[in-house]
């Protein structure tokens, strides 16, 4: 909206603040402009902490758009901000840009241009849905009352993941409220699904390296396996999710991978296992890696073989404020009356959305992108993952308003 047209919708309404109306009229004529930018995201997607031309490309846009990149130390992620023309609050906006490791297996004419890599979980939406928030806060910076912090983040999808990294770079730097979206391919595209409290778990996701002494299959008496030990690992695990935490609790501890020997007649001198573990909470997530390493340990020491433990991520629980929910849930009704919202159900998938959650009040927000005609109705991480793309006008209207809300500038129209 140029300053002209922004002074005669001044004038029509006869207020500095800005109505839901204005800024769902404002989402719409931004959407043949973010297909464009999804769609090239899309494209030529990039995995965690290789994200070097998407940041490029954010960077550029949100640069044209008026906002400030500040510096950050890290290879990849944008961190802008826009600075409303009074004082207020600071209000931030957080979206994931990292792609997966996947093969895409649709027909779309922007398919993926990088075999072996996709977005699959729908990063390219949130990223596309931010950008529009920013291009459309922008033109409206004159009513503005405080600053907007756009998170653009790498590495979601990638343990330790990159939320950390971004607050160490200062980008919960004085905020009172952080907002972020996911796509939710189970919420019919046009709404929205929202849940108070513990929504997704906290992963703890950890190596083992088990060394024992390698000698001749027929000499086992010689040697210390660490094949067989690895495997009472492994099965000894399970009893901490069924012995030693409160049943009442969901608990899940998955063994991913699991590597050991070289040959059928070689006692294997090394194990390696890979795992994550579950639980939505908080106390018992700061009890598991404790538990894992006793129960590994003490089998280790009763087989005579060494045990290295890894900690790789260690997210806490992704907590949504219900304060926040309620500033979620208020924004959707002014814009989209009688439409209905989703209690999404808990889960133990994992977000480091979370990681900021521990910092400052905040709620993802679930973006419907659901439609079964056209075949966007598969999980996040499937190869024929899609999303209907009308989602980024709702995400962008809902975001906007909430924003504007938590600023103190939304009218009560």
């Amino acid at each position: 909206m140029t300053k002209k047209a922004l002074r005669k919708e001044l004038s029509k309404t006869g207020t500095s603040k800005i109505s839901p109306q204005e800024i769902l009229s404002a989402s719409e004529r931004l959407f043949d402009s973010q297909v464009s930018w999804r769609r090239h995201l899309h494209m030529y997607p990039e995995v965690a902490n290789t994200e070097f031309k998407t940041t490029a490309f954010i960077t550029d846009l949100v640069e044209k758009t008026g906002l400030r990149v500040l510096p950050i130390k890290m290879k990849t992620g944008v961190l802008a901000e826009l600075k409303g023309s009074k004082p207020g609050p600071s209000i931030a906006l957080r979206a994931d840009i990292d792609a997966l490791p996947i093969t895409e297996e649709t027909n779309l004419p922007f398919k993926s241009k990088h075999i072996g890599c996709m977005h699959a979980c729908g990063h390219d939406v949130h990223t596309a849905t931010g950008l529009g928030v920013a291009h459309l806060l922008s033109q409206m910076r004159e009513r503005l009352c405080g600053t907007v912090r756009f998170i653009f983040q790498p590495a979601e999808e990638c343990p330790p993941g990159g939320a950390r990294p971004m607050i160490a770079n200062g980008a919960l730097k004085d905020v009172s409220t952080i907002f972020s979206l996911h796509v939710d391919p189970s919420v019919p595209v046009g709404q929205i699904g929202l849940r108070d409290g513990a929504a997704l778990a906290a992963a703890i996701d950890f190596d083992l390296t088990i060394s024992g002494v390698s000698g001749h299959a027929a000499r086992p008496h010689l040697c210390v396996d660490a094949l067989v030990t690895g495997a009472e690992v492994i099965h000894s695990l399970q009893t901490i999710v069924s012995r030693e935490v409160d049943p009442i609790s969901p608990v899940a501890i998955t063994i991913g991978q699991f590597h050991s020997g070289t040959a059928r007649n070689v006692i294997a001198q090394t194990a390696h296992i890979i795992g994550t573990a579950r639980t939505l909470s908080p106390e018992i997530a700061k009890q598991l890696p404790v538990l894992i390493k006793r129960t590994a340990e003490s089998i280790c020491a009763a087989r005579g073989a060494k045990l290295e433990m890894k900690l790789i991520a260690d997210y806490p629980p992704m907590i949504n404020d219900a304060g926040v929910n309620r500033r979620f849930a208020r924004g959707f009704e002014r814009l989209y009356t009688g439409k209905e919202i989703i209690t999404t159900p808990q889960s133990l998938g994992g977000e480091d959305f979370a990681c900021y959650l521990e910092k400052v009040p905040g709620a993802m927000m679930r973006l419907g992108v659901q439609n079964k005609k056209i075949g966007a109705d598969k999980p996040w991480h499937h190869p024929a993952f899609m999303a209907d793309e009308r989602a980024l006008t709702v995400g962008t209207a809902v975001l906007s308003t909430v924003i504007c809300d938590a600023l103190g500038v939304l009218s009560d129209q």
